[in-house]
């Protein structure tokens, strides 16, 4: 099969996928199904995969988005819904707006700040599917929370779950992980003072809404990007994106009072009544997620003793795609974020006085409530497993490298977004694309650190309108039937995050290493 016809052909499946939501208005699970059966039926007659190697792929696929990423996604959402059952959720819905009214600082906080730190500990959707969560219990637009939410949870997944996507790349590429999270860092370094002004844009229905809101909004992206820079260069991956979203939801609540006091002294009218909470309550309310914070940070590679005891409580299931070729699919039963989630949000629920009977209603109800994404996310990484093995997603890559040339660099970002896009995962982007990256710079004669690092950084562009990620905010929203308008709310910008990703590096590699 010449390269041209399986460039064309491997591209099928993906601009079906994207035809299917975006113009046919299908939903998304069923989008997805039919655009793997189209991967299995090209896989099989044009890739000559043989069918045990097909059906394997496409169980080992489906079992792997059930574990860890749908576990995870059912533990954030479950939390969120005993915290409304609880009335936690007002609590700290109430705190939040004591620290401001204004929606455009409190998007800032909670999809910014708060998913920052999110995506930082857990990654793998909890940092769509809470701040989604708590932002329409403030009054957002479900449709604004879930396009901002997407947007925002892309420069951090760098970084996400303790630094896994760029340990998985040193690691796959043999480049050192400090001067790779140094080199991504700088790459999104841009990402990080533009994305916040984005996101107030969108919750203000235009440019105009920063207006007053300038200083706080720079002032969270410079807050951000400073101490991720200094963590990557000189401690490595693990707490770059912990870094940044603490530093800048510190600042940023900071700033958000001094706004706060500077408007009402304006007006000179009276501040509305505040609800006051003992610390007894906060600490209640909030349980659940600072249960999820601990559990989480303990089981991370921070503290590897404690992360290597749970660990052995795990099962390696087999799929022999053939003879000589078997996937192991790790599936640890405590220490994966989505258990964790989940036996904080009992022990967190009973703290704030739910019964058993109660918790295990909301968990069937979230269940239930996710059946949808349930099949999408199955569907997707098995199509997204199928084009791995049978070799169609190399062949893609491969083929825009020949074409391209030099201007590959130009798309090598594109490249990482599409990793992105098919699997829903930076880490999986690494893993499919992070050895072809440097192969491409060996042979164009660049530093493999620039092109292996680029991308991870457009696989964070890519995260915003995958399938994955989009039934995950269709899930968090109640939106069922809206995954076309979610993905048409984030495709162009998307594109234009891309586009200013591959500029920039082009225009580094001319500067420094031409």
């Amino acid at each position: 099969m010449s390269e041209s016809l399986s460039f064309i052909l491997g591209v099928i499946p993906l601009v079906a996928l994207i035809v299917m939501i975006l113009k046919i208005k299908t939903p998304i699970h069923y989008a997805v199904i039919i655009s793997l059966i189209i991967t299995l039926v090209l896989a099989g007659f044009f890739w000559k995969t043989p069918i045990q190697s097909l059906s394997m792929s496409t169980l080992y696929g489906a079992s792997k988005g059930l574990w860890p990423i749908i576990i995870v996604i059912l533990g954030a959402i479950y939390s969120y819904n005993l915290m409304l059952k609880t009335g936690s959720m007002d609590v700290i819905k109430n705190v939040l707006a004591n620290i401001s009214d204004d929606k455009r600082i409190q998007i800032l906080l909670i999809s910014w700040c708060f998913g920052g730190f999110l995506e930082a500990a857990a990654g793998y959707g909890t940092a769509v599917a809470i701040p989604i969560g708590i932002l329409i219990a403030l009054g957002f637009n479900p449709l604004k929370a879930a396009i901002a939410s997407l947007i925002v949870n892309t420069v951090p997944t760098a970084f996400g779950a303790v630094g896994i996507p760029v340990s998985i790349l040193a690691e796959q590429t043999g480049l050192p992980v400090r001067e790779l999270s140094s080199m991504i860092i700088i790459q999104l370094s841009l990402f990080n003072i533009l994305l916040p002004f984005v996101i107030v844009a969108i919750t203000g229905n235009g440019i105009k809404a920063i207006k007053g809101v300038f200083f706080i909004t720079l002032m969270c992206g410079v807050s951000t990007l400073i101490p991720q820079y200094f963590v990557a260069t000189y401690l490595g991956a693990e707490l770059p994106a912990f870094a940044g979203s603490l530093v800048s939801m510190l600042v940023t609540i900071f700033l958000a009072k001094r706004h706060k006091a500077s408007q009402k002294e304006q007006t000179e009218q009276p501040e509305a009544e505040k609800q006051h909470y003992s610390r007894a309550a906060l600490l209640r309310a909030s349980a659940i997620y600072l249960l999820t914070f601990l559990f989480i940070l303990l089981c991370s590679p921070l503290f590897p003793s404690i992360k290597n005891s749970v660990g052995q409580l795990s099962s390696v299931i087999p799929y022999a795609l053939s003879d000589s070729q078997i996937l192991k699919l790790k599936v640890e039963w405590l220490s994966t974020p989505g258990v964790l989630i989940i036996i904080a949000t009992f022990i967190g629920g009973m703290i704030q006085g739910a019964r058993m009977s109660t918790m295990l209603s909301v968990l069937w109800s979230t269940v239930v409530q996710l059946k949808n994404s349930i099949i999408a996310i199955t569907a997707i990484v098995a199509m997204a497993t199928v084009m791995d093995t049978s070799g169609m997603i190399n062949d893609i890559a491969n083929t825009l490298v020949n074409v391209t040339g030099i201007g590959y660099i130009f798309i090598a970002p594109m490249i990482g977004a599409l990793g992105t896009f098919v699997t829903g995962s930076d880490t999986n982007s690494n893993v499919l694309f992070g050895k072809l990256q440097t192969s491409a710079a060996t042979q164009l004669g660049i530093d493999p650190i620039l092109l292996a690092a680029a991308n991870t950084s457009g696989a964070t562009g890519g995260k915003m309108i995958s399938p994955q990620s989009i039934a995950i905010a269709v899930s968090a929203t109640r939106m069922d039937g809206q995954s076309s308008a979610i993905m048409s709310g984030t495709l162009k910008y998307c594109a234009i995050y891309i586009i200013i990703l591959g500029l920039k590096i082009g225009a580094m590699y001319y500067l420094f290493y031409s």
